[in-house]
């Protein structure tokens, strides 16, 4: 029989799906002639990308001591990476608390519930520094509770390497070596150091590394400030951020990333999060300069289930200012009404 022992141990060997529908021609470029492939992370049992850090940040906690049985996960987290957290800590009995920026309240915050754990929610706009901060905060409650453990997932170099052994090695094995060029969001900065620094080895400096940076962040350059688009982009420079990996920055907008997002739920199929809108937007740009012989990876960090209250949501977007595209399936038909026996118009 074939079966795993706990969902955790499902982690990683996500597939690559090339995307179609948005390569085509649009009204401002012809269609793209490089093989434009997505990393689809949401295949992860956790719903994301993080699930492989989690388990590569407490595998080391564990090997040198610094996670006993018993103990207590704390984490900073805007919601990822505590549920891949939650997964690898249900398997091996540690208790969690996560500390979340309000920012994220909402779906997120009743996943990491859902599966146990306890929450603590911060504000958002104050600078790392402050007391205040998330960063802060999940500091201060591990140096408070007994057998703590703080994975630190912006200081704590087993991300990148969790990276760097397994989604690594999944996009050369999956392309036989034929990718050329890699593109993935900046967030602590481990998926494109890892992933990108295994990727320049093994093609000997070949594969180019593009980072998706929201407008806003400082990654990319250009003036700090808040945006909308989650899981990505910093107002400071993370530890785990290796900036020599990395070729090339493409700067997006909220906009754009969440126009895209919306396009790959209904033209690809991919219900995923603004952050992997925003990494197709950059990878489009990226493919839209190369040849019919490239081979474009780009990395979807997670679901979309997280975001259906706000990207997804009409008049969210509306909102907040940002245009929503008519839906291709709001023209009415009409059908009898079981309740009235009436001729009414149904929407699909």
């Amino acid at each position: 029989m074939r079966y795993a022992s706990h969902v955790a141990d499902l982690v990683g060997a996500t597939p690559l799906v090339r995307l179609s529908s948005v390569t085509a021609a649009t009204a401002d470029r012809g269609p793209i002639a490089a093989t434009v492939l997505a990393k689809v992370e949401y295949f992860n049992p956790g719903g994301s990308a993080k699930d492989r850090i989690a388990r590569a940040i407490v595998d080391a906690a564990e090997r040198d001591g610094r996670l006993a049985p018993g103990g207590t996960i704390v984490e900073a987290t805007s919601g990822n990476t505590g549920v891949g957290l939650a997964l690898i800590a249900l398997q091996r009995g540690y208790r969690m608390v996560f500390v979340v920026p309000d920012k994220f309240d909402g779906p997120k915050v009743a996943t990491l519930r859902a599966y146990g754990a306890e929450v603590v929610v911060t504000p958002t706009a104050v600078p790392p520094e402050h007391p205040d901060s998330y960063y802060a905060v999940a500091a201060r409650l591990a140096a408070q509770i007994p057998g703590a453990f703080n994975p630190n997932q912006f200081a704590n170099q087993n991300g990148p390497q969790g990276h760097y052994e397994s989604t690594g090695p999944e996009i050369w094995a999956d392309t036989d070596g034929r990718v050329t060029h890699f593109v993935a969001g900046i967030g602590t900065g481990g998926t494109i150091s890892g992933t990108g620094r295994f990727l320049k080895e093994a093609s000997d400096g070949r594969v180019r590394v593009i980072g998706a940076d929201p407008e806003g962040s400082i990654y990319s350059g250009g003036p700090i400030h808040p945006y909308f688009v989650e899981g990505v982009g910093e107002d400071f420079l993370p530890s785990t951020f290796d900036a020599s990996v990395v070729d090339g920055y493409e700067r997006i907008s909220d906009a754009e990333a969440f126009t895209m997002t919306r396009r790959l739920a209904r033209e690809e199929g991919l219900l995923v999060g603004g952050s992997s809108g925003m990494a197709v937007a950059a990878a489009l740009r990226v493919a839209a300069r190369l040849d019919e012989g490239d081979v474009v990876v780009v990395l979807l960090p997670d679901h979309g289930r997280g975001y259906l209250d706000k990207l997804y949501d009409d008049d969210w977007m509306s909102g907040h200012g940002f245009a929503v595209a008519p839906s291709p399936t709001t023209t009415p038909r009409t059908g009898t009404s079981p309740a009235t026996g009436r001729t009414e118009g149904i929407r699909p």
